[in-house]
């Protein structure tokens, strides 16, 4: 099987589902937007000093494939559950009872890790924006939503524990 088929040369792809649309509608920026953050995730993990960290940006790796599935499908149930956005506001929970709390705006960039996944973070609130633009003409999963939501926020929180502990030399998280 060849890598190119050419069936996209006109402009148009196919959806997760079948349909032929144009690689310039709002769906396809919003799986685009999604695939762009996880490249940033794959960044972030390469340069990781912590094997915590690298193991967590690997499990998020693991949903993406799902969360663009579901943003490239239509009429399909989704692939992205409650119980995955719990999981992440329950790692979250955990990781910020082991950093000091936030007094001041955070900077970013103590670590090539902790930058990446800073570029990942603000990656996700461009794929949360394109997603509400996408949901006010299409249907679309509303614990996507929530999700990217999630995500950015988790990916704020993994970039503080990287720029915390790997930049410190601190005692690594367990």
């Amino acid at each position: 099987m060849k890598i190119y088929t050419k069936t996209g040369d006109g402009g148009q792809t196919s959806l997760y589902t079948g349909e032929r649309i144009g690689k310039e509608t709002p769906r396809v920026e919003t799986y685009g937007v999604v695939d762009e953050a996880n490249s940033a995730l794959a960044m972030a993990r390469a340069f990781s000093k912590l094997p915590e960290v690298k193991q967590k940006i690997f499990e998020l790796q693991r949903l993406m494939p799902k969360l663009m599935a579901d943003l490239a499908s239509v009429d399909r149930p989704a692939m992205i559950t409650a119980a995955d956005v719990a999981q992440l506001e329950s790692e979250m929970d955990e990781l910020d009872s082991k950093l000091p709390p936030l007094k001041n705006f955070v900077i970013p960039g103590d670590t090539q890790a902790g930058a990446f996944l800073d570029l990942a973070r603000t990656t996700v609130r461009r794929a949360e924006r394109e997603f509400y633009r996408l949901g006010r003409f299409e249907a679309v999963h509303e614990v996507d939503g929530l999700f990217l939501n999630r995500l950015s926020d988790y990916c704020f929180m993994l970039m503080r524990v990287e720029d915390y502990f790997a930049a410190k030399n601190a005692a690594v998280l367990v």
